[in-house]
């Protein structure tokens, strides 16, 4: 594949250019976070690479747009926030060329996305990781000590009074009012849900005992569309509580999660923590990055409730130039650029340099063919 390189990024984009395309995002890059794209492979004569899924990514995939559009003048890509389940959905029927996820490919999707791709394998890349937050919005209160059971019995609607006796005994300093509480959750299928849920299925042992899934198990107090809607929701409420990938926390209110006989808040570094302590998904091939996440950590400083969210690619893409735009693109997402472009810009956690070299292993050997 002929590629053009680009030894500096070429110039910052303008500032409307900065937003994702109308189909997705209107999230800009803060002028403050916009990035230097650093060596970019641009692809001669460029193209429009197509993207949907999960919308945890909306604020890095902001910045990593900005950075290689301004490396690659004549190369765009439109990434629409639409859900985790509905960018999974989008990719293996071919209406998008990657997909961004919060949950990798389960077998009988993989099944599905193998025809997709040609027969090739898809692989699952964790390029973005962030802590998931427990927000809330209670007036005069920033920060509250909760327990992954008591954290459980909240969304699962048991504990419904912000001043119960169980968030009481953990927060002694806390003027707690009398006040119902309401929990927010996503009404699309998220992987941000699922990876929730996956948490307070393995911490909060028999106080959540509902199967995991990207789909919501009970019915809502209240719901919302994606991040942004929940977030919204949380806003414009008291007493409203949420689960939500940490880059879109803003000034609400944010929950220490119990690990051992502490409480974590959460970071990048405290999320990247886990990440590194967890094992691969088992029966991963060679070119597939899935992670099992160690949910009941006991190690200090880990940060437990943590989004692991993957570019999902096909191997061999029928096109050329596809294959030529997302080898060019991922290359940039998975750089140490790119990554702290997203860190700047959405407070997530960089891979470690060990992952990113694993990564462009595999991006490396994406092709294209009959």
């Amino acid at each position: 594949m002929k590629l053009s390189k680009y030894s500096q990024f070429a110039g910052i984009a303008l500032a409307g250019a900065l937003a994702l395309t109308a189909c997705g995002s209107d999230q800009a890059v803060s002028p403050e976070n916009q990035q230097a794209a650093g060596n970019v492979d641009c692809v001669d004569g460029g193209g429009t690479l197509s993207g949907a899924g999960a919308s945890s990514q909306e604020n890095a995939m902001a910045a990593w747009k900005a950075s290689w559009e301004g490396a690659c003048a004549e190369s765009i890509v439109q990434y629409d926030s639409v859900g985790s389940g509905a960018g999974r959905e989008q990719f293996i029927n071919g209406a998008v060329t990657f997909a961004g996820s919060d949950a990798a490919l389960d077998e009988q999707e993989t099944q599905a996305a193998t025809e997709r791709c040609n027969g090739s394998e898809v692989v699952n890349l964790p390029a973005y990781i962030a802590p998931i937050a427990v927000a809330f919005n209670l007036e005069g209160i920033d920060s509250l000590n909760l327990s992954p059971e008591v954290i459980a019995q909240i969304f699962n609607q048991e504990i419904t009074n912000w001043n119960d006796d169980a968030i009481a005994e953990l927060n002694p300093d806390a003027d707690l009012p009398d006040q119902k509480i309401i929990p927010v959750n996503r009404a699309d299928e998220s992987g941000t849900t699922e990876n929730f849920v996956a948490y307070l299925s393995e911490a909060a042992g028999d106080a959540w005992p509902h199967e995991v899934s990207g789909n919501w198990p009970i019915e809502p107090v209240e719901a919302a569309q994606g991040s942004s809607g929940v977030v919204q929701a949380v806003e414009s409420g008291q007493g409203t509580i949420t689960y939500v990938d940490a880059s879109h926390v803003g000034e609400l209110g944010t929950a220490a999660v119990g690990v051992g006989d502490e409480f974590v808040e959460y970071s990048p570094e405290a999320a990247a923590a886990i990440v590194d302590a967890s094992d691969p998904r088992e029966g991963n091939t060679e070119n597939d990055h899935a992670i099992d996440l160690n949910y009941t950590t006991d190690e200090s400083g880990v940060y437990p409730i943590v989004l692991v969210s993957y570019e999902i690619a096909c191997m061999q893409y029928q096109e050329q130039k596809d294959a030529q735009l997302v080898k060019s693109f991922l290359n940039y997402v998975v750089s140490e650029e790119g990554q702290q472009a997203a860190a700047k810009e959405a407070g997530s956690a960089p891979i470690s340099d060990q992952t990113r070299e694993d990564l462009l292993g595999t991006i490396e050997q994406i092709s294209a063919g009959s």
